[in-house]
């Protein structure tokens, strides 16, 4: 069974956790299952970046981005080389080690 390796993060996961996840699984919705409150604006429908992450490492186990995916991530604060959008990636059989970014872009609520 893959794992996501949750990187700590100061309000969302201060200890950081290793989740047990099954293929097939968003990310995002893995999360969640854990109580780690990721935001999630758009209900996973990819119109937002508020479940913005990093994929430390398995970026390359996953399925490519497509193109709405790829231009919401260029309004993410923080773009970095290894960015996707939680509810769009999808857990194959390979570990994850993710880390969440500190802000994000919420057009409905800025609570940093």
């Amino acid at each position: 069974m893959p794992q996501i390796i949750v990187l700590l993060h100061h309000e969302l996961c201060p200890e950081g956790i290793v989740i047990e996840t099954q293929s097939g699984v968003s990310v995002c919705d893995a999360l969640l299952a854990n109580d780690v409150e990721i935001e999630h604006a758009c209900e996973m429908s990819n119109a937002c970046t508020t479940c913005h992450i990093y994929l430390r490492e398995g970026f390359d186990s996953v399925e490519e981005s497509d193109e709405t995916e790829d231009d919401l991530l260029d309004k993410a604060w923080g773009l970095d080389s290894d960015s996707r959008l939680s509810c769009q990636t999808i857990m194959g059989d390979t570990d994850l080690v993710i880390e969440i970014p500190k802000y994000t872009i919420n057009q409905v609520s800025e609570n940093h």
